[in-house]
C-alpha cells in the first residue's frame, strides 16, 4: 500500500509514522521546509489532558490520556514526566477553585509543597494544583527528530507537485491551510514568546490562572522558557500584537519577578484550525482521509487521531469518524 500524506506538521508526521509502522509505503508532501508555516512549531508541547479538561470536552481527556506513553513509543527519551503545576495569585484563588471543579487527576498543594516542587516559587503562592500524571516535550526537538527518524526509515519527503494517481490512499493533514475549503473549520490565533534567563529554573510546565488570560510557562532547558498562549477568534496571521505581548510578559512577571530581566528572544503567532466543538475529526472525503481541527491540542491528540486515520486507511471504510464518537 502506497500512501501520500499531505502536510508535515505534528499531525502529518505522526500519521506518517503510524502508517509506516503498519507496513505502508509512505510519502509526505512537505511544501514548507524547516516547519516554516507549521503551527506545531509554536506549540507548548504539554501532554496535559487533565488540565485541558477544565475547558475542553471529555473526549480530549479520553483521547489524550495515553499521549505521554504514545510519544514515548514514537520518540523514546523525549517525554519529561514531571507533571503540571497550576497556581494563582492570592486575589485569584477563586479561579483555582473553579479550575479544580472542572477537572480531575490533581491534588491540592500548599506553600510547602509548591516550594518542594519548584524551589524558585517558594513563598510566592499559597495554594495550587499538582497534576502528577501529566508530561511535556519540546515540540521543536520532537518535530525535527521525528522527521529525521522517518527519513531514516525510508519515508520520502517531497516539496513540489506530486502525481496522486500512483497512491492507494491520501491522508490530508494540512490544518489551517484548509480554512475556507472546509465549511465549519475556523482559525483560532495563538501567540507566544520565548524568554531567556539564568535566574529561574523550572522542572515542569506551570500554569498561572487569571480571569481573563490564563497562561503557561514551559521550561525548554538552558534557561529558555516558552510563555503562551493567547486564544483569539481570528485567522489573522500577522505578528504578535502589542496587547498580547504585554499580557504575556505581565503574566510571566506575576509568576516570578526575575522574568522582568529576562531576554525576549522570540515572539510568534500562528493559526490553529478548529471546528465549532473544538474537537478534531478524521473523515473520508472522496479519495482522501482528512485529519483536521486539532485546535490547541496538536501534540496531545495527534497520536490518537493518527491511529484513527490509519484505521480508516487500512479498513477502506467510508463512514465518517470523529474524536467525539470513538
Amino acid at each position: 500500500m502506497r500512501v501520500l500524506v499531505k502536510g508535515a506538521g505534528v499531525a502529518g508526521l505522526v500519521v506518517a509514522h503510524e502508517l509506516h509502522a503498519r507496513g505502508a509505503e509512505v510519502k509526505v508532501l512537505d511544501p514548507h521546509a524547516n516547519f516554516d508555516r507549521a503551527a506545531s512549531w509554536l506549540a507548548g508541547g504539554m501532554l496535559a489532558p487533565w488540565c485541558e479538561r477544565e475547558s475542553a470536552d471529555d473526549a480530549v481527556l479520553r483521547l489524550g490520556a495515553q499521549a505521554a506513553d504514545r510519544w514515548d513509543a514514537i520518540l523514546p527519551g523525549h517525554v519529561a514526566r514531571n507533571g503540571t503545576l497550576v497556581v494563582a495569585p492570592a486575589r485569584d484563588q477563586g479561579e483555582l477553585k473553579r479550575f479544580a471543579g472542572r477537572t480531575s487527576g490533581y491534588r491540592w498543594v500548599d506553600e510547602e509543597d509548591i516550594a518542594a516542587l519548584e524551589p524558585v516559587l517558594a513563598g510566592r503562592f499559597r495554594h495550587g494544583l499538582f497534576f502528577a500524571q501529566e508530561a511535556h516535550l519540546n515540540p521543536r526537538h520532537a518535530l525535527r527528530e521525528l522527521k529525521e527518524k522517518l527519513t531514516a526509515l525510508g519515508v520520502v519527503f517531497a516539496a513540489g507537485d506530486i502525481e496522486e494517481d500512483g497512491f492507494s490512499d491520501i491522508v490530508d493533514c494540512t490544518g489551517a491551510a484548509r480554512i475556507g475549503q472546509v465549511g465549519d473549520l475556523r482559525g483560532v490565533r495563538g501567540e507566544m514568546l520565548y524568554l531567556s534567563t539564568d535566574e529561574i529554573e523550572l522542572s515542569r510546565p506551570v500554569r498561572l490562572l487569571h480571569p481573563r488570560i490564563p497562561v503557561y510557562v514551559v521550561p525548554r532547558g538552558g534557561g529558555l522558557f516558552m510563555v503562551g498562549a493567547t486564544m483569539i477568534e481570528t485567522d489573522f496571521d500577522g505578528p504578535i500584537t502589542a496587547r498580547s505581548l504585554m499580557e504575556l510578559l505581565n503574566a510571566a512577571y506575576t509568576l516570578h519577578p526575575a522574568f522582568a530581566d529576562a531576554a525576549l528572544v522570540e515572539t510568534g503567532a500562528g493559526i490553529r484550525p478548529a471546528f465549532p466543538d473544538n474537537l478534531p475529526r478524521v473523515v473520508r472525503e472522496g479519495n482522501a482521509v482528512v485529519l483536521n481541527g486539532l485546535y490547541r491540542h496538536g501534540f496531545l491528540l495527534a497520536p490518537a487521531m493518527a491511529a484513527q486515520a490509519a484505521d480508516l486507511v487500512f479498513s477502506g471504510r467510508t463512514k465518517q469518524r470523529s474524536s467525539q464518537c470513538v
